[in-house]
């Protein structure tokens, strides 16, 4: 079996343009056939079309063994942005439009589900797509609470389907090819990374409001219990509010954070402390902007991610980045290259993007790179035809996740929390116990 970063390597090349069509992935004709037809394209349904639904349209549009059949979306207006997307990157496909992710999972013609709805909807949707036969790529945080991600991961196992996490970096071929350094030892033995965010968000101010007649808000608020609407919180300040979303340590302290635990190789945390606030502004954020959260991981490990919501200063002179501490130096990273240094901060090797266009825009939330994207995508859809794990298989989007979610359960009861090794599960803490999990409307309660 070929290597997991020459795998990634033929991908970055397809994804380049140098090479077209299912060929590039080398597989046996017997493989080949697993799951999907070789003649026969992945049909995939695009739930969640703002922003970052749209630019993954565009993605899987371009993609030679994909055909984009349906496009979700709770708000009408979104549909002929979506609908451009898709023909800018291929005019011969021309999907219809649908209101109701229900009535996507009844389609016997879906084979895949892309999704890029708020975060309450994530795991249950990634069910409900499991239990319907349909393959899941589900956009990062995998899940809004820590039980909803165990939940994730027993639909995907129960039904035998491939579900990936939206972390791209997963499948950079630079930056793996860093992390494979980093496990044969370029530092030494490697025990702590520094991973931070930056950004210049303005304030946000909710007010009462009627929702407009394109937005079915019934359904956008799905599982999640009814409140009334308010105008400033869609299509996307409800990352802000702990009803709908987990704040900036999940919006992008994935990415970091998953970055240093492959890096570390560690799975569960034992420890977490999470400090800051809403310091920049006094408006209507529930979640912290200023924030600095540790996870400390068995083998004396330990991860430490800074945010910085409100004030756009560079740290490292990057938006956003991860640096791994090691016996004999450091590597940092955060995007599909690398550089290691000594233990005097003497530079010695530096592997990096060879275009603009393979750069990480840090702060675009569309796609912080297309390219990653496309690679990304490209492994999804490989895994499905070959019945294989992904690079960011459910339950590695699990642990990554799950420690920034205990970071901000952590905030929320404003004190250190004990965890158990084997799975993350709080200790002795009934009171932080109690935001393990969350409540439903009525009917809407996820089931595998």
């Amino acid at each position: 079996m070929e290597k997991r970063r020459d795998f990634i390597k033929k991908v970055a090349l397809a994804s380049a343009g140098v090479v077209a069509g299912n060929s590039l992935f080398g597989m046996s004709a017997k493989s080949y056939r697993n799951i999907i037809g070789a003649n026969e394209r992945i049909h995939v349904a695009i739930i969640g079309l703002n922003g970052r639904g749209s630019s993954m349209a565009s993605t899987f549009a371009r993609q030679k063994d994909a055909e984009i059949t349906t496009l979700c979306d709770v708000d009408t207006r979104v549909f002929a942005k979506a609908l451009k997307a898709v023909s800018d990157n291929n005019k011969t496909n021309v999907p219809k439009t649908e209101g109701d992710c229900r009535k996507v999972m009844q389609d016997k013609n879906i084979d895949a589900i892309y999704i890029a709805t708020p975060d309450h909807w994530h795991t249950p949707l990634t069910i409900m797509g499991c239990q319907s036969g349909k393959h899941v790529y589900v956009e990062k945080p995998l899940s809004h609470n820590p039980h909803e991600g165990e939940l994730a991961i027993a639909a995907a196992r129960k039904y035998n389907r491939v579900v990936q996490m939206g972390a791209q970096r997963r499948s950079a071929p630079i930056l793996t090819e860093g992390i494979q350094q980093l496990h044969e030892g370029i530092i030494g033995r490697v025990y702590y990374a520094k991973t931070w965010y930056t950004n210049d968000r303005k304030p946000t101010f909710l007010k009462p409001g009627s929702a407009p007649s394109t937005l079915n808000y019934d359904l956008w608020q799905g599982p999640a219990p009814r409140l009334a609407y308010q105008d400033g919180l869609i299509h996307y300040n409800w990352h802000w509010f702990w009803h709908w979303g987990t704040g900036e340590a999940l919006n992008n302290g994935t990415h970091e954070v998953d970055i240093a635990r492959w890096g570390l190789g560690v799975d569960y945390p034992v420890k977490v402390t999470s400090s800051g606030g809403r310091y920049a502004y006094k408006d209507d954020w529930e979640t912290p902007d200023t924030q600095v959260v540790t996870l400390e991981y068995p083998d004396k490990k330990m991860i430490m991610w800074e945010s910085s919501s409100a004030n756009g200063r560079r740290i490292e002179g990057e938006e956003r980045g991860v640096i791994f501490y090691g016996e004999n130096g450091s590597l940092s990273t955060g995007t599909d290259a690398y550089k290691v240094f000594d233990l005097k901060g003497k530079l010695l090797k530096d592997v990096g993007p060879k275009t603009k266009e393979e750069a990480v825009q840090g702060r675009n939330t569309a796609s912080v790179s297309l390219s990653l994207d496309s690679m990304h995508v490209a492994d999804f859809l490989d895994a499905i035809r070959n019945n294989r794990k992904p690079n960011c298989d459910v339950e590695i989007g699990h642990k990554s996740i799950i420690g920034m979610q205990l970071s901000n359960i952590a905030w929320r009861v404003g004190r250190e929390l004990q965890l158990d090794p084997k799975n993350g599960h709080i200790l002795n803490d009934p009171q932080a116990q109690k935001l393990w999990k969350r409540s439903y409307e009525p009917g809407w309660e996820p089931k595998v």
